[in-house]
């Protein structure tokens, strides 16, 4: 049992302020593997101050000393890279090898990168007769999801501490151990009192306290779309910046003289990645109508190799999904497939053979979809796909459009030139090539209602960062 009873405030594990405790499930087996703290608005009312108390000092710290420390935190998670690993692929359900190298080498990869990034950031400019500084916003509110729980931290707190700003974290109570072996990275590495603080709740509590707090000055969400509308308006009131990395609906669009066999296989892949929680999940491939059949097959067969099991097991490919919620969701969803008349074509809603616990589904493939349909216009957030025909290159780049979504997006073609003059007409923000390989210092962020804002690498860095304009008598 992992039990975890104290909040990390001020730079001191401290008591909460009420004893209501939240239990958290093994995704393998859906079993309690510990708890954490309900935190209150209390909690947050002491960590917004804590980090109000060290902005001046911290935003004052040369930046060079600002990534030594961040330098320290890759290290300490590094040397705990195999019990991130286990933890997380306890909590989420991601299999254990895919964990390692997901779920903990991307966050040790980011705090690294930002200890490189920072120092060689230009922080003043000259323009004219001015000169262009960029200081920290101030106390940033950090409200991250489950599906990669220590990952999306990392793309908000290694930034912010990089530009000078002080945090108060709000990890999702269904993955939250994560964060807590963060919090001890943090204090072993020295980092000054009140800079990283964590506390634990519900949404309804502690995420709006943190939300509405006048001395917090920009909140970083990653989440719902549902959510992400709430902090907005939560937000407006007191007129902070609001930085939204949301749902998506992304589609894989497959041109006529693609490679069949390679974009079918990328396809599908990057729709289970994480059993489908993935908010940039590929879960609409877009096929020619002459190919469809073909690529049917394919799917279908690719699907197979997708073993479910438990995700401890080096063999496992697919492993459960988070919750019991987040199963009834995505069941509920394939069984409104079924109803709206799309084909079943392999999986289904019914519970795997021979996994008696965990909250497992199916790999799931619908073929004969329109884009009308609930299940291509709604983020299910599980392994389920779309496979939509279309006519022609234009009503393909169409229905590709055709989403309240615009996270991110594929396009396959044995033409490069010509892969990348579709995937300029996809109004998405991050397009895969041919299967080009994730950066991690491009700009991650989206289009429309997949939220506004963008994490990663120079871009991630200036989100974190006020303009001021110093404009200097004599100069021009």
């Amino acid at each position: 049992m992992l039990n975890r009873d104290k909040f990390y405030i001020g730079g001191q594990w401290v008591a909460p302020s009420a004893k209501e405790t939240i239990d958290v499930h093994c995704a393998g087996t859906g079993e309690v593997m510990g708890e954490v703290p309900a935190g209150t608005e209390k909690d947050i009312e002491a960590a917004v101050a804590a980090a109000r108390a060290a902005f001046e000092g911290w935003s004052r710290t040369p930046v060079e000393k600002r990534a030594e420390y961040l330098q320290k935190i890759s290290d300490g998670l590094k040397a705990r890279a195999d019990e991130l690993a286990q933890t997380i692929a306890q909590e989420v359900g991601m299999p254990i090898k895919l964990a390692g190298r997901i779920q903990a080498g991307l966050p040790i990869a980011n705090f690294a990168n930002y200890a490189k990034l920072a120092p060689a950031f230009q922080f003043e400019t000259r323009v004219g007769n001015s000169v262009v500084v960029r200081e920290p916003v101030g106390v940033v509110g950090a409200i991250t999801p489950w599906n990669y729980p220590l990952h999306q931290i990392a793309l908000k707190v290694a930034p912010a501490l990089a530009a000078g700003c002080t945090v108060v974290l709000k990890p999702s109570e269904i993955a939250p151990f994560n964060a807590f072996l963060l919090a001890e990275v943090i204090e072993a590495a020295g980092l000054p009192k009140g800079v990283f603080n964590l506390v634990t709740g519900y949404g309804l509590a502690v995420g709006e306290a943190l939300v509405k707090h006048p001395q917090v000055d920009m909140i970083s969400f990653t989440g719902s779309t549902r959510a992400g509308k709430r902090i907005s308006e939560v937000g407006a009131q007191t007129v902070k910046r609001i930085a939204l990395e949301l749902g998506g609906k992304s589609p894989s669009v497959i041109l006529e003289d693609a490679d069949l066999a390679a974009a079918v296989k990328g396809t599908v892949n990057g729709c289970f990645l994480n059993s489908g929680q993935t908010c940039t999940a590929l879960t609409r491939m877009l096929v020619p109508q002459s190919k469809y059949e073909e690529a049917a097959k394919l799917a279908v067969e690719a699907a197979k190799g997708f073993t479910l099991g438990d995700p401890m097991q080096e063999s496992t490919r697919l492993g459960p999904l988070s919750s019991q919620m987040q199963l009834e969701r995505v069941r509920s969803y394939i069984k409104k497939g079924v109803e709206e008349g799309a084909e079943m074509l392999t999986g289904g809603a019914e519970k795997p053979e021979g996994l008696p616990g965990g909250y497992f589904v199916k790999p799931t493939i619908f073929g004969k979809v329109k884009n009308s349909m609930t299940i291509a216009q709604e983020e299910i957030f599980g392994p389920v796909l779309c496979i939509i025909a279309y006519q022609d290159e234009d009503e393909a780049v169409r229905i590709a459009n055709d989403s309240p979504y615009g996270l991110a997006g594929a396009v396959w073609s044995k033409d490069d030139a010509h892969a990348q003059e579709v995937a300029r007409h996809i109004r998405a923000g991050q397009i895969d090539v041919n299967g080009g390989a994730f950066n991690m210092n491009a700009p991650f962020g989206g289009f429309k209602q997949s939220g506004h804002g963008r994490e990663a690498g120079v871009y991630g860095l200036e989100e974190f960062l006020e303009l001021k304009s110093l404009q200097l008598k004599g100069l021009g």
